[in-house]
């Protein structure tokens, strides 16, 4: 029989094995101060971790040993380490952080500092942040890059377009029109389209990410806010504040599908890997709603914390 000490060297990739197994779902608890750690397989939470005051963007690193968490009143970047399920450290950030997003390639953390009007990046490999860049519309909420990781897309709360960022270039180049208040960002896997959601005309905008412009417009739910995409890139999620909904939309045609009652005041989502659960942050029922992705029906309500932001799966 093996010895544990023998087995010492290799409990790392046993756990790392069992994490891709199973992925865990994070959900930013803004009333609380805490992340909740959902086991997918179980829809249970599993685990709750302190990250702040106010916790609202969230994204996992690529290893998914890190957790990046912005805590708006103490304007920081909050470092969650996941393997002990403690605070690592922090990055100090421009006034009011909210959405946290990382490029597909694992380089950068993006945060939207809504005062300050800037996109911090932060260098994975180093924890520092390296540059911050000013966008036109005022107060950003929501920056997502593109498959590629070359560019990034920002939403802001005050504004009628997306902006576009080029990495390289490390400033933005462009301005998409879109409707009032535009909130959640989604690209295709290929990086052909972006589906933008508006939330003051409940309309969700489709552009064409070849010629950085809109070329389809779509009626949502009442007040749309949150987008999420299946891996494979055949239907994308909406999620619809004042009705308690999720719209569900056919790339193929862009047109919507299927509207799934959820709690109160869904938010922002993710999808397991495999494409077949959509969680749903609702902060006004303090909980997270699983949805199957093929059925479009809600199938769990798990209670969390005190008014979730948001959900980052890995």
């Amino acid at each position: 029989m093996m010895s544990l000490v023998n087995l010492w060297p290799i409990l790392p990739l046993l756990a790392a094995s069992l994490a891709m197994a199973a992925p865990n779902a994070y959900v930013p608890n803004e009333g609380s101060g805490t992340v909740s750690v959902i086991d997918t397989s179980t829809d249970q939470v599993i685990k709750t971790i302190p990250a702040g005051k106010k916790p609202r963007g969230a994204a996992v690193s690529k290893d998914g040993t890190k957790l990046y968490v912005s805590d708006q009143p103490h304007n920081a970047l909050v470092i969650i380490d996941l393997i002990k399920g403690e605070i690592g450290g922090t990055i100090d950030l421009g006034e009011s952080p909210e959405g946290v997003g990382i490029s597909p390639d694992g380089k950068w953390v993006v945060v939207a500092s809504e005062v300050t009007n800037a996109i911090s990046f932060i260098n994975t490999a180093t924890g520092k942040k390296e540059f911050s860049v000013k966008t036109e519309g005022k107060n950003p909420e929501h920056a997502e890059f593109t498959p590629d990781s070359k560019l990034l897309l920002v939403s802001a709360e005050e504004a009628e377009q997306v902006d576009v960022i080029d990495v390289a270039q490390r400033k933005q180049i462009k301005s998409i029109p879109v409707g009032k208040r535009p909130r959640g960002i989604g690209f295709l896997p290929d990086g052909s389209k972006a589906y933008v959601a508006s939330e003051f005309v409940s309309k969700v905008y489709v552009i064409d990410m070849a010629k950085l412009e809109v070329k389809t417009v779509l009626p949502a739910g009442n007040f749309s806010n949150g987008v999420a995409i299946t891996p494979d890139g055949k239907r994308v999620f909406i999620s619809n504040g004042k009705d308690a909904s999720v719209s569900a939309i056919d790339t193929a045609t862009d047109q919507i599908i299927g509207t799934i009652p959820v709690g109160k005041r869904p938010w922002n989502m993710a999808i397991t890997p495999d494409g077949k659960k959509l969680y749903v942050a609702c902060g006004r029922s303090n909980a997270v709603f699983v949805v199957d992705t093929d059925a479009l029906k809600a199938i769990g309500e798990i209670k969390v914390g005190e008014l979730p932001w948001g959900v980052a799966i890995r």
